[in-house]
C-alpha cells in the first residue's frame, strides 16, 4: 500500500482553491477565457477545447499517480486510442492482443482494413506469441492486462523489452488494473492508457478516457494536438466527477478486491461452472506474473465459464437480482454481462462466458445472488 499515493488521491492532489478555500473542488464551466490588459492569456487558457482547470486538475491528479511527465483526458477511452492511433505514420505497423476489450480491436482492424495501419496480433500471456508479432520492427505495442475478457495477463516487463528492440513504443491499457494497483510506466511503458469510465471514476456517472507518458517526445505533442482538432478534451463537469471519484479509488479498489477473491473463491470448483477466469487465483496461468504486477489486489474483474452453454449463460446474466445486468465496470455496483451477446460476431468470445464486474456491496449477497442465478430456471 502506497500511503503517499492514497493522501494524494484522497485530498485530489493537495490542491485547494485559492480563491474561496473550498475543500471541495470547484467546477470551472466555461468555454473561452478574458485576456488581461496586456491581451494576454491569464494563467495560460485560452479556449475549452484546448485546456480548462477543471480537467487540468484531473490531468494532475493522475499524473501524480501514474508517476507521469505528462498526462491528457479525453471525452471517452476510445478518443485517447484514436488519438493515439493518429500520431503514428502512415502505415505504422501496430501490434495487439487477440484478447482485449472489443471496442479498440474494432477500431483497430477498421485502421488495418483502410491501410492507415497494419496490424499484428498476438496471443495475450504467450511470450512467443508476442516475439512473434512484434519482429524485428514495428511502431506500436499496445497491451491490455488482464484482458477483457478472459483476463489472461502478459508481463508488462518483458513487452517492454520486446518492443525496445524492436523501435516501438509500448502503450498499456490498464483500465482494469490502475495505477493504486499497477505502475504500468514504472514497468517500462511509454504510455499508460486508461478508460477513466470505469475504476479510475468509479461511480457510472461520466465517460472518459485518459493516457500518460512516461516521457514526453514530439509524439506527444502531436496526440495534444489531434485532441484539440477533434474537440475531444474531457469537459469540466465530467472531469470535476472523475476527480470525486477518484477520491476514493484506492479504498474502492481493495473492497472490490476483496469480494472478488471471496466470490472466486466459492465458485472455483462449483458444479454448475466450468472455470473461473480470475487472475487473483493460484490456478490462473497468470496468477504469478499478475501478483508481481498488481501489488494491491487483483481488482473486481472475473468471468464465468458456465456449464452448457450459450443459453445457459444469458439465462444466469438474465436471473440475477443484485448483479445489474448492463455494460460497463469498474463502478461501486455490481453488474453482470454475456459478453457474446454484447460483441456478437466481431469477437471468438466464447458463448458460455458470463463477466462481472464486482463492487462493493456485501459478498454474501453477491454470492447468494450468483447461486441462485446458477440454478436451473
Amino acid at each position: 500500500m502506497d500511503e503517499k499515493q492514497d493522501t494524494w488521491l484522497a485530498q485530489a492532489g493537495h490542491i485547494i482553491d485559492e480563491t474561496t478555500g473550498s475543500v471541495a473542488p470547484p467546477i470551472v464551466s466555461t468555454a473561452t477565457f478574458a485576456r488581461d490588459a496586456q491581451y494576454d492569456m491569464r494563467n495560460g487558457y485560452m479556449y475549452a477545447r484546448y485546456s480548462a482547470p477543471t480537467t487540468d486538475h484531473a490531468e494532475q491528479i493522475i499524473k501524480g499517480i501514474e508517476g507521469a511527465e505528462d498526462t491528457l483526458l479525453f471525452n471517452s477511452g476510445l478518443s485517447a486510442v484514436v488519438a493515439l492511433l493518429e500520431a503514428l505514420p502512415m502505415g505504422a505497423k501496430v501490434v495487439a492482443p487477440e484478447v482485449m476489450y472489443f471496442g479498440v480491436l474494432v477500431w483497430m482492424q477498421r485502421q488495418a482494413a483502410k491501410g492507415t495501419i497494419t496490424l499484428s496480433l498476438y496471443k495475450p500471456g504467450d511470450r512467443a506469441s508476442l516475439e512473434r508479432a512484434v519482429g524485428d520492427r514495428a511502431d506500436l505495442v499496445w497491451v491490455e492486462t488482464p484482458a477483457n475478457p478472459d483476463w489472461s495477463v502478459t508481463d508488462i516487463r518483458h513487452a517492454a523489452q520486446v518492443a525496445q528492440a524492436a523501435s516501438a513504443s509500448l502503450a498499456v491499457d490498464g483500465t482494469c488494473a490502475p495505477p493504486v494497483t499497477t505502475q504500468a510506466l514504472a514497468l517500462g511503458a511509454d504510455y499508460s492508457f486508461h478508460s477513466a469510465t470505469k475504476y479510475l471514476n468509479g461511480h457510472s456517472d461520466m465517460t472518459g478516457g485518459v493516457l500518460s507518458v512516461k516521457a514526453v517526445r514530439p509524439e506527444w505533442e502531436d496526440i495534444r494536438e489531434v485532441r484539440k482538432l477533434q474537440g475531444t478534451i474531457l469537459p469540466a463537469f465530467e472531469a470535476w466527477l472523475l476527480i470525486r471519484g477518484m477520491r476514493t479509488l484506492a479504498i474502492r479498489w481493495d473492497a472490490c478486491s476483496a469480494n472478488a477473491m471471496a466470490i472466486a473463491a466459492h465458485f472455483e470448483n462449483h458444479a454448475r461452472v466450468d472455470r473461473v477466469l480470475y487472475p487473483g487465483l493460484g490456478s490462473h496461468s497468470g496468477h504469478d506474473v499478475a501478483a508481481s504486477q498488481m501489488t494491491r489486489g487483483f481488482g473486481g474483474m472475473m468471468s464465468f465459464l458456465v456449464k452448457g452453454g450459450f443459453a445457459d449463460a444469458l439465462a444466469m446474466a438474465s436471473r440475477t437480482q443484485v448483479f445489474v445486468p448492463a455494460t460497463s465496470l469498474g463502478g461501486v455496483e455490481s453488474l453482470i454481462e454475456h459478453r457474446k451477446t454484447v460483441e456478437g460476431d466481431a469477437t471468438d468470445v466464447a458463448p458460455n462466458l458470463v463477466r462481472l464486474s464486482v463492487g462493493i456491496e456485501d459478498p454474501i449477497n453477491l454470492i447468494e445472488d450468483l447461486e441462485k442465478a446458477l440454478r436451473p430456471g
